[in-house]
């Protein structure tokens, strides 16, 4: 029993050295991502503009201050906090589904984040785009959760078929959309290929609530994903509430997917290769598994918008093509390589 503790004890020590790196790492990253873009600036530039929003001392131009705080880092915290709620949410869908290849998208979640935003479009509200993305997720998760119901259970098998046909069926109908408003197709096919580009202050305000509300409603049942690793009846022998449980976990999960689609477009991979890899270096101990996947996925995530603004600038790449250029090889790696384990 005291090596049991030991080793626990030293496991957890390893990964908060491990979530410093990584928060160290994050850091480090944002400085390097607000001093690159079409317009370059010095590490000395950024941190000037940085040091005059903390001291109040007038330490930076005028231009350095407008690109750096006003374009580039609400674009950059933007980025990881999708990152970040779409790495939770797969951590929580896939100890849920107790499947590694689930991600946020498998219950319907972006296609009808889709078909809510190529509605705004077809009715030509575009700026009424993220609501109705987040109206359209929520809409799908849901109809998918009443869908695999039976007599007020909702089995996984049945959850997960119900998603692919609820994302099957909403796919089809953004595909009528498109054909019907070919004006606004270029619009419809960039969102749907996910992007910060134009993100403001007042878009990252408008969904952390939904972010951080679907996040807590997750770390709270923390417990509960590691119940379900044993199956549901082994859970609810072990005095886990399984019913309310999963709608808890669905309910978070949702949340903070819809809110990073809403805000972003669909940006494929993160949900699924952060945290299958963070599962491989970290267990399957959902209290140290979530935390290590938040900064995981953050860090990710910035790094691939960071390298869409910069790689063909100024022309700028959808983030989604770098996610999926990124995350499938590396998703193949993990699949060959835990295939011979």
């Amino acid at each position: 029993m005291r090596e049991l503790d030991a080793q626990l004890k030293d496991q957890r020590r390893k990964w908060r050295l491990a979530g410093v790196g990584l928060g160290a790492a994050l850091l480090l990253l944002m400085l390097i991502a607000s001093a690159l873009g079409s317009v370059r600036l010095s590490l000395r530039e950024v941190l000037a503009v940085y040091c005059q929003k903390l001291t109040g001392e007038e330490t930076a131009s005028e231009a350095a201050l407008t690109i750096v705080w006003q374009l580039r880092l609400p674009r950059i915290l933007l980025a990881a906090a999708v990152g970040a709620a779409l790495s939770g949410s797969g951590v929580a869908l896939q100890g849920l589904f107790r499947n590694s290849l689930v991600d946020p998208y498998i219950l319907g979640l972006s296609s009808g984040a889709a078909l809510g935003a190529a509605s705004a479009l077809a009715l030509h509200i575009s700026w009424l785009i993220p609501p109705f993305a987040f109206l359209g997720a929520l809409l799908a998760t849901t109809l998918a959760y009443l869908l695999a119901q039976d007599q007020g259970r909702a089995p996984v098998l049945r959850l997960l078929l119900s998603g692919v046909a609820t994302s099957a069926f909403l796919s089809a109908l953004v595909s009528i959309l498109m054909l019907k408003n070919q004006n606004n197709l270029q619009t419809i096919f960039l969102w749907l290929m996910g992007s910060f580009s134009g993100r403001s202050w007042q878009d990252l305000v408008s969904i952390l609530p939904y972010l951080a509300a679907g996040l807590c409603l997750i770390f709270m049942r923390l417990r509960e994903l590691n119940l379900l690793l044993l199956g549901e009846e082994a859970a609810g022998q072990l005095g886990m509430e399984v019913e309310w449980g999963k709608r808890f976990l669905l309910l978070g999960a949702t949340l903070a997917a819809a809110a990073s689609v809403a805000a972003s477009g669909t940006i494929g991979f993160v949900g699924l290769v952060v945290p299958h890899l963070v599962r491989l270096l970290a267990g399957s101990e959902h209290r140290l598994l979530f935390p290590i996947s938040l900064l995981a996925g953050a860090l990710f995530l910035v790094l691939a918008d960071t390298l869409a603004r910069t790689v063909m600038a100024p022309v700028e790449l959808p983030v989604g093509i770098i996610t999926s250029l990124l995350g499938a090889p590396f998703f193949l790696y993990l699949l060959r390589t835990g295939g011979r384990r």
